[in-house]
């Protein structure tokens, strides 16, 4: 079993991860996760703003705030990345989200090839609302084809620099053995996805069907973003939820 965490006065408990993010949550008994998309692009500041109003206005603590899905010019260097997170959490701590150095936000922050925003910001964020009797609900944070809470990113990735269909083949057979790991840690498995969301630029066609459809990935079909992973080198991402409540403002 893999050990989960209740977030305090979230109403979801989390899959630990690293100090940047968690590696999922999923909503306790009585409550269920709702995702937010906005129509366009927020720049981060702005965005943590409006998180702020959408949630207050549900009659929730900023606490309630557990998933975000970013956007970014253009992939980080490994110092970038950093420095970049330290600026993101900054809010969180404030929010009293993230205590101790533990964060129990699950998070994507990919970036766009086509159209990329000026500056990060956010795309979607998801929070923990009351909604007693209904069904189970999760969200996985995205995951590159890299071991995660490591020195780098580099060092760890799969089949580095192999952009080969065997390459990658490898780099998603990773991802989404990642995706299942996480998934497990909320009783969940791809027949209970309700969104499965790709990044990356690279051609999928050939192990589309092959691995992704073997393994009940397209069961709701697939959300493929012309977008790559948030560091320098990476491939292939993929994030998925079980979310009953979705909407676009």
């Amino acid at each position: 079993m893999i050990e989960t965490i209740e977030a305090a006065n979230g109403g979801y408990r989390f899959m630990p991860g690293v100090s940047q993010y968690s590696c999922g949550i999923g909503a306790l008994p009585g409550f269920t996760i709702e995702r937010v998309r906005f129509s366009k692009v927020i720049p981060l500041k702005q965005g943590f703003e409006k998180i702020a109003e959408i949630i207050k206005a549900a009659g929730r603590p900023l606490t309630a705030f557990g998933a975000c899905e970013l956007r970014s010019p253009a992939p980080f260097t490994e110092e970038g990345f950093k420095a970049f997170n330290e600026i993101y959490i900054k809010t969180l701590i404030e929010w009293g989200v993230m205590k101790d150095g533990v964060n129990p936000v699950a998070r994507s922050n990919v970036c766009p090839k086509l159209d990329p925003p000026a500056e990060p910001g956010f795309h979607a964020f998801s929070f923990a609302t009351v909604a007693p009797d209904t069904p189970a609900s999760f969200v996985v944070a995205g995951s590159g084809e890299s071991v995660e809470g490591k020195a780098n990113y580099r060092d760890h990735a799969i089949r580095l620099g192999d952009i080969s269909p065997a390459g990658m083949l490898e780099k998603a057979k990773w991802v989404l053995g990642e995706m299942e790991r996480r998934m497990s840690a909320f009783s969940g498995d791809w027949s209970q996805t309700t969104a499965v969301q790709l990044y990356t630029i690279r051609d999928i066609f050939p192990f589309l069907e092959s691995e992704l459809g073997r393994r009940g990935v397209l069961r709701s079909g697939l959300t493929w973003h012309f977008n790559r992973p948030p560091v320098v080198d990476l491939e292939y991402e993929m994030d998925c939820r079980k979310v009953h409540i979705e909407r676009v403002v």
